[in-house]
């Protein structure tokens, strides 16, 4: 068993901005790959299915950014899983747009998400890098990741996603070189031309991450993902 997390926050406030891409990349594989319906679980949105052979759980915690820990800790001590077992998806602003990377273990280099998961579950989990690109000056990155992907921006999170959502299953079968070098080939092109791009100026808000809020009590429902075709795109092959 493996246990999938996106990171992000919760609420249509926050749905398109970079924090959330790790959110987008759960939504990518679930609605790819036929997973359950998700419900409120762990104050968390919780779905399941099978990647190859392999049963996964998909998590995308509601408690916001800075307090995903206690959901993927209670996830994860619920189903008798190590952190070996764990690969959390979520925003990496040290890689170029359409870049992806997975690492194993090391620092949470001050990202709020991966801090609370470092508390909650120590720091050995394997990490899927999504890259968001960097606004060049460490004082714009609240406002940056805390703001829309400009419509152009989709011109490449499109195709990452549907190459990660694509190649899941080598994640899940514990091949992270396998995963990376299909997604890839797949957006190496787009990724490429992106990364020569420089980000477009952001707000200079220096504000920290949302306040949490209390946990889900009750099912909620599946907000609808920019990435629904996903399903039908899948569905051709």
């Amino acid at each position: 068993m493996k246990l999938f997390v996106g990171l992000g926050n919760p609420g249509s406030k926050y749905e398109r901005t970079r924090h959330n891409i790790g959110f987008h990349a759960i939504d990518a594989i679930t609605s790819a790959h036929g997973f359950s319906p998700a419900r409120a679980k762990f104050q968390a949105l919780l779905s399941e299915g099978k990647l190859g052979t392999e049963k996964v759980f998909a998590l995308k915690p509601q408690t916001f950014m800075n307090l995903s820990g206690q959901s993927v800790g209670e996830a994860m001590r619920f189903y008798k899983l190590n952190p070996s077992d764990v690969f959390v998806f979520h925003d990496e602003l040290d890689l170029p747009p359409g870049k992806l990377r997975v690492k194993t273990g090391g620092g949470h280099a001050g990202h709020n998400g991966l801090r609370s998961c470092h508390e909650h579950i120590g720091p050995d989990y394997h990490r899927v890098r999504l890259g968001i690109g960097h606004p060049g000056d460490k004082r714009l990155v609240s406002g940056y990741v805390l703001h829309d992907f400009a419509k152009t921006d989709w011109e490449w999170i499109d195709p990452l996603l549907i190459a990660a959502a694509d190649a899941a299953p080598m994640l899940a079968a514990n091949d992270p070189s396998g995963f990376m070098n299909k997604v890839a080939l797949k957006v190496g092109p787009v990724a490429n031309s992106i990364a020569k791009a420089k980000p477009p100026p952001e707000p200079t808000s220096t504000n920290e991450a949302p306040t949490p809020q209390p946990e889900v009590k009750s099912e909620s429902p599946v907000a609808k993902s920019p990435f629904a075709k996903l399903a039908a795109h899948f569905s051709r092959k």
